[in-house]
């Protein structure tokens, strides 16, 4: 890992990058309530083998970067979206390709309005720009994080169950799930965040309306990778996305939830490999 703690603009921002950084850049933004770490390594390795310098970084209230009171977060979606130019600057990237998985999905469309200068292509994972005419999330998911107050943020072993059950609930019928590597990959955020109990405030966040109302303006490449079987954010999302945006290709992932499965890796790095071979 080379992780790095930028500070800026009183906020502290932890990120790790692969690869050369003479290479077309990469920028990766997770979805809520999960850190960097759920872009796994070797899934960065693979992408940066491509010949591309891949950054990954903690949101705000996850992992190592800033956190905020539980019930409290002093910021929007807008400072979100900024947050990412900031960490384009602190690696001296003028333009990347910006690849968002679910909420980074969100923020990835605000970007490409709020600072289209600094944006080469993006690759929406699993996301939405939640037009209201849309299907909601399936009821099972609702519940599920209906029950979240009973979570012991402070107790390892509470939030590890948490993280696997959520898990669980996200995936499609296609592929195996790997309840080992989710209590890994949570045990190693656990470990590594400086309060666990503040992702929660993703969900109160508000802000990126006024994007989100703008998906047709985008300008740039964009690819929209979306599984048939999401349960929070049905399938019929991404194919507003690529009725909405112009030019976009959808990748349909048959049988996937809310997921970056491991079996799907193939597939989602060679295409965008592929992607990210274009030059504005």
């Amino acid at each position: 890992m080379n992780e790095r703690l930028i500070k800026i603009d009183g906020i502290e921002i932890c990120t790790d990058s692969f690869g050369e950084s003479a290479n077309p850049a990469i920028l990766l933004i997770m979805g809520a309530q999960s850190s960097m770490i759920w872009w796994e390594e070797e899934f960065c390795q693979r992408l940066a083998d491509e010949g591309r310098f891949v950054i990954r970084y903690d949101n705000r209230d996850v992992g190592r970067s800033t956190t905020y009171e539980p019930g409290q977060p002093n910021y929007t979606f807008e400072d979100m979206a900024d947050d990412a130019i900031r960490v384009l600057d602190a690696y001296k990237v003028e333009q990347a390709h910006i690849i968002g998985m679910s909420m980074g999905g969100m923020l990835t469309q605000m970007i490409a309005l709020r600072h289209p200068e600094r944006v080469l292509t993006i690759t929406l994972l699993s996301t939405s720009n939640f037009a209201p005419h849309l299907p909601p999330m399936e009821e099972k998911v609702m519940e599920f994080f209906s029950n979240m107050g009973a979570i012991d943020w402070t107790n390892e072993q509470s939030v590890v169950g948490f993280a696997i059950g959520r898990s669980r609930i996200l995936v499609g019928s296609k592929h195996p799930f790997d309840e080992n590597k989710v209590s890994v990959l949570t045990k190693k955020e656990f470990t590594r965040s400086k309060n666990p109990a503040s992702m929660t405030n993703h969900a109160l966040l508000s802000g990126g309306e006024s994007y989100l109302a703008r998906t047709r303006e985008i300008d740039v490449p964009a690819l929209i990778i979306h599984g048939t079987e999401d349960p929070i954010i049905p399938y019929d999302h991404g194919k507003n996305l690529a009725n909405e945006i112009p030019g976009s290709v959808l990748l349909a992932l048959e049988g996937t939830g809310h997921e970056l499965h491991y079996d799907d890796w193939d597939i989602v790095i060679d295409s965008i490999a592929k992607h990210t071979s274009i030059q504005n």
